[in-house]
């Protein structure tokens, strides 16, 4: 029996079966989200096949040292931004084994948001090994100010969806 949210075991066991029958490993940069991505994936068993691992960088200097965003990216765009989660998932292929990465950061409240980005603003990034570094695939949601743990399990929803293999054309 999991602690976590069964539609978020659920998103995590197809997301794994997915990238399993695909033959295709993942892995998970996450800021906002804390781990709850990977704790979903590894909540799946036999998962170790498919889940390569899983970085937790909430701070910038995480960021940074883990995944290799730049001070400028960082200062530039800020730590809630597409240039940001695009680097993260960049960061998290070339720091690991996965064929594909997802990336989220966002602003879960219940304080830190501004005009710009409010509470509940979540930024998605997908970075493919064999894809084009210049193809940025990314997203940005507005979830509301949902509360915390809200905001934090459907930014995870979302990244187990773009960790889904893309259907051929």
């Amino acid at each position: 029996m999991s602690n976590l949210p069964t539609p978020l075991v659920e998103a995590a066991r197809k997301a794994i079966e997915a990238n399993r029958a695909a033959g295709r490993r993942i892995a998970v940069a996450e800021s906002c989200t804390g781990g709850l991505v990977s704790a979903a994936l590894t909540e799946i068993a036999g998962c170790s096949d498919v889940f390569e691992g899983g970085f937790v960088t909430y701070s910038n200097e995480a960021k940074q040292a883990m995944l290799a965003v730049s001070d400028n990216v960082l200062e530039t765009f800020g730590a809630v931004s597409i240039a940001t989660a695009w680097a993260m998932a960049q960061g998290a292929i070339e720091r690991s084994e996965a064929d594909v990465a997802v990336a989220i950061t966002g602003i879960a409240g219940p304080g830190g948001g501004s005009e710009k980005k409010p509470v509940g603003t979540v930024v998605f990034a997908r970075a493919e090994r064999s894809g084009d570094p210049k193809d940025v695939i990314a997203d940005k949601r507005e979830f509301g100010d949902l509360g915390r743990s809200e905001v934090r399990l459907q930014a995870a929803l979302c990244a187990l969806e773009l960790l889904l293999p893309s259907p051929a054309p």
